[in-house]
Parts: structure tokens; C-alpha cells; sequence
């Protein structure tokens, strides 16, 4: 016969939801023969301190910081922004724009780095004190938005220059919406066909 192998035994690490020996205020458990070295009154103060530095701190209500400006912009500060981007003629203007640029963005592609992807950008850098406003919104490419980071020197030709140039035909474009909503459709103004 073979003498069997023990399996060895992983030492795992304890964490804190495991290891419930220890008592939140730092003291350890004792057993029931030991003797403790801090006495009560030790253990009252130590108490007293950890209550008035949980006095201390406070949670914040929405309504007492109305002036708060959140980086990144409000839903429907971003359905108006989409809505005043230009309006590609012959196509839905829910899901297609151009930017101030000229580039062709689609709805469903946010964040992403394609060509007809885009951000909602802020027109003055957020870090240079631009609000999340509508006013200080806009789309744009992607790629245009991420090259621009926080510059406001750069020209419209130099912005130009850092697009994603994609030529997409129609059909692509029925293509997309086909892929991303399940149907196509056109805008008011396309005449011609339709289709279904």
C-alpha cells in the first residue's frame, strides 16, 4: 500500500467579516479566568472619545448643497443637448446628429472610441470652472472630445484635423439602426422610400 498524502491545508488570510473575535472598539476578548488590564472607567472614556468622534460627522443632504456642480452632465441636460446638435436631413433625428464639426454620431454609440461614437462634451473644460450646463454642453466625436481634454486654445481646423474620418453610406446607416433598435426609420423630411 501507498502511503497517502495529507492534503495540505491553505492558511487563509482572515478578514474582518470572518474574524468576529475582535470587538470594535479595540479591546480583545478575554477569557473567563483572565484578567483584564484596562479597567471600566479606562473602557468609558475610550468610549466617550469613539462617541464624540462619531458626533463629529455629519452626512450631507442634497438640499443644503444646491450649489453642488456635478462633472458629469444630468440626463435630461443631455437629451437637450442632443436634441440642439444638427439634424442629419433623411435620417431620425433620435439617432442620428452631426457634431459641431460635421462628424456623423449615432445615439446608441456613447463613450465608445468608433468613429461614430460620441461624448458630451464641455464646451468651457469642466476643470477650468465649465458648468455641467446646457449652455456649456455639446456633442462630439469621441475621439475629437478625448484629444481636446481641457484645451481651449485649440482651433476649429485644429479639432477638424484630430476627427475620425469615416465615409458612411446609407446603407450602413440602415444597417446600424437595424442592428441597434431592430427597424429603420427615416426622418420627416426623407421622401422617397421607406424601408420596413
Amino acid at each position: 500500500m501507498r502511503p497517502s498524502k495529507e492534503p495540505k491545508r491553505r492558511s487563509r488570510p482572515s478578514s474582518p467579516l470572518r474574524d468576529r473575535t475582535r470587538v470594535p472598539c479595540g479591546f480583545e476578548p478575554r477569557s473567563p479566568g483572565s484578567r483584564s488590564s484596562v479597567s471600566v472607567l479606562d473602557r468609558e472614556e475610550l468610549l466617550a472619545e469613539d462617541i464624540a468622534v462619531l458626533e463629529g460627522l455629519s452626512i450631507s443632504s442634497d438640499a443644503s448643497n444646491s450649489n453642488l456642480n456635478p462633472r458629469s452632465f444630468p440626463y435630461s441636460v443631455k437629451q437637450q443637448c442632443w436634441d440642439k446638435a444638427e439634424k442629419i436631413k433623411g435620417r431620425d433625428p433620435d439617432r442620428w446628429r452631426r457634431d459641431p464639426l460635421g462628424n456623423i454620431v449615432f445615439r446608441k454609440l456613447v463613450g465608445c472610441s468608433g468613429c461614430l461614437c460620441h461624448d458630451y462634451d464641455h464646451i468651457l473644460p469642466y476643470s477650468k470652472g465649465g458648468q455641467s450646463t446646457l449652455e456649456n454642453c455639446q456633442v462630439l466625436q469621441a475621439k475629437v472630445n478625448r484629444s481636446k481634454g481641457n484645451r481651449t486654445e485649440l482651433s476649429r481646423a485644429d479639432l477638424i484635423q484630430k476627427s475620425s474620418y469615416c465615409r458612411v453610406s446609407g446603407r450602413d446607416m440602415d444597417l446600424l439602426e437595424l442592428s441597434a433598435y431592430g427597424n429603420v426609420r427615416r426622418g420627416q423630411d426623407s421622401g422617397g422610400c421607406r424601408i420596413q
